[in-house]
């Protein structure tokens, strides 16, 4: 896997100070994407374990609310594969850290089998995470107004919720639980 930049200090990607993680490679190509760069599998740099070390001792002041994955897109099989066994290792590190996903596909594709987002890490990968902003970015449903989502058609999903209820719950903020 590549990685196209990686923010320290970030507060756009979700709640409070994040660390966030821009991976390569995307095949949903949305219309006026805000890094098509991005869509390339080569493009920046190679994800390697002097990244993830990099990553973790930025997750570490406490001032630091959690991790986000976007991209790119994070939910492509190739970089599930890479990203899963590093989350885990954030997860140990940082239990009380939240951490964030971002994706083009839908939650309900990505839970399909044979579906292409869909591999042997896809549940393992959504287990992992607290939020999953999902849906494509859309050019025609695009709003400055919407928070941590650029179209109105991209939903908030609690993961953690809604692995409790068996159907999608929607994230509140809640400054409590984040």
């Amino acid at each position: 896997m590549h990685y196209g930049t990686i923010k320290n200090c970030d507060i756009a990607n979700g709640p409070g100070v994040r660390v966030t993680l821009f991976v390569s490679g995307c095949t949903n190509k949305c219309k006026n994407c805000f890094q098509p760069e991005t869509w390339d599998f080569n493009y920046g740099a190679p994800f390697t374990e002097e990244t993830e070390n990099q990553i973790i001792e930025m997750l570490r002041p406490p001032y630091i609310t959690g991790l986000t994955l976007l991209g790119g897109e994070p939910f492509e099989p190739s970089n599930q594969r890479a990203l899963v066994p590093f989350i885990k290792r954030v997860r140990e590190f940082y239990p009380d850290k939240n951490i964030w996903a971002f994706t083009g596909f839908t939650l309900e594709r990505l839970k399909t089998e044979g579906d292409h987002p869909n591999c042997e890490v896809t549940e393992e990968f959504l287990s992992l995470i607290d939020v999953l902003v999902d849906g494509r970015f859309v050019e025609e449903l695009k709003s400055l107004a919407l928070r941590f989502r650029g179209s109105s058609n991209q939903r908030l999903i609690d993961m953690k919720k809604t692995r409790e209820s068996g159907e999608i719950v929607m994230w509140e903020d809640d400054p409590v639980n984040f």
